[in-house]
């Protein structure tokens, strides 16, 4: 059982993300080990299948919080264990119906097994630590960068169709499923499936109340080269979208100034990056770390590290206050719905109204947006993209107001 999906007071989360490779795992462990060395209580947890944070550390990990180091905790979370324990009822109706259609049962439990699950689950360990644990900090070690936006779209997604979808056909079930029953067999999903499915979904909207809390905010790491600075622009675009706040950027393996011609040639192609990052950031702060002569792998040389990474500001500190992500306001005509969505490109946005909803499409990322009661009894005039942000006018429907 999850707990309240309000945080433990004073808990301060960190997501680090980045594309594969770029170091987002080292910058992750050394942030938790700078902070502990402040004197905090911290939790490094990875959601990364590729185990990469025992490696960090130099230290081996379970599925429950070991001390590092006084202070540091790190925890590996066990993603299949737990997504056995939610799965089970789900799992069991799938294979059953695999199996009447013919599949080996090795076959069907294979094919019940959900793309990212691990992660969906480690998800819910940070909620569970977050909210029952006594953690001043809350470190979270990401998968790269598409995964994680998969992963944090999934809450949501799930959301629309369970409050939508779900109930329909759970009461058409629950009206035939004695006749059913006796042609179908174990086809027809009984009130368990319907339960597990409806208490994920609970336990998700209780990951997202985490993850969108003010305390909580996103720190998405790059390495100055042009191919992964463009896909970091994409990224920030894509979180602003699912409504994650960025509170930072990582450049790491910076190269120093040098006399060596080859070293001076990649410092000056970095620092042409460096410098696009920073007047595209939007005042978004930018840590720089440089690139070391050798890994840092131990808590020693990762202290170190998030040291020179924060230069000696507070890892733990407060989230700083950024705009708001989604609001709405009165115009003289009607209304304005306005999201954040910085470096977004009118070439890749699409709107679409459907009854209550809107449906925002950034670079193939959507978002479905509930619509507030006065914007339903609304129509949409006209949208704009304006300093990083997508502002769409409604004006009101003389018809629906009529009937409210």
């Amino acid at each position: 059982m999850l707990g309240d999906p309000r945080q433990s007071a004073g808990t301060r989360v960190l997501l680090f993300t980045g594309k594969g490779g770029v170091g987002k795992t080292t910058a992750a462990a050394a942030t938790a080990a700078a902070a502990a060395a402040l004197g905090h209580k911290v939790l490094v947890l990875s959601t990364d299948p590729a185990h990469s944070l025992a490696d960090a550390l130099g230290v081996p990990l379970g599925a429950v919080p070991s001390e590092v180091d006084t202070g540091l905790y790190a925890v590996q979370v066990d993603g299949q264990r737990a997504f056995e324990q939610t799965w089970r009822e789900i799992s069991g109706y799938l294979s059953a119906v695999l199996e009447r259609a013919g599949v080996d049962a090795l076959q069907a439990e294979e094919l019940t097994v959900l793309p990212g699950a691990e992660e969906v689950l480690a998800l819910l360990e940070l909620t569970r630590q977050v909210t029952t644990g006594p953690w001043d900090l809350v470190v979270v070690d990401c998968a790269p960068t598409g995964e994680t936006l998969r992963l944090l779209a999934l809450p949501e997604a799930l959301s629309w169709y369970v409050q939508r979808v779900f109930p329909a056909q759970r009461r058409a079930l629950k009206a035939v499923r004695p006749l059913l029953s006796r042609v179908s067999g174990p086809a027809v999903p009984q009130d368990d499936v319907f339960d597990a499915v409806e208490r994920l979904h609970r336990q998700l909207l209780e990951v997202r109340a985490v993850l969108t809390a003010p305390s909580t905010s996103v720190r998405l790491v790059l390495t100055p080269e042009a191919v992964v600075v463009a896909e970091a622009r994409r990224t920030l675009t894509s979180l602003a979208l699912y409504g994650y706040r960025v509170d930072a950027l990582v450049a790491n393996r910076v190269f120093p100034e040098s006399s060596d011609p080859f070293v001076a040639g990649w410092a000056a192609a970095q620092a042409e990056q460096l410098a696009a990052v920073r007047r595209d950031a939007g005042g978004l702060p930018v840590l720089v770390a440089p690139y070391c002569p050798s890994e840092p792998v131990g808590l020693a040389a990762l202290t170190g590290f998030g040291q020179r990474l924060h230069d000696g500001q507070d890892p733990a500190a407060d989230a700083p206050d950024g705009p708001d992500l989604l609001g709405v306001r009165r115009t003289e005509d009607g209304f304005e719905l306005s999201m954040a969505l910085p470096l977004a490109r009118s070439d890749d946005l699409d709107l679409t109204r459907t009854g209550d909803e809107l449906a925002v499409t950034v670079a193939g990322h959507r978002r479905v947006l509930a619509l507030p009661s006065a914007l339903r009894r609304c129509t949409v005039v006209g949208a704009r993209l304006a300093v990083g942000r997508l502002v769409v006018r409604f004006e009101p429907d003389p018809e629906l107001w009529r009937r409210s």
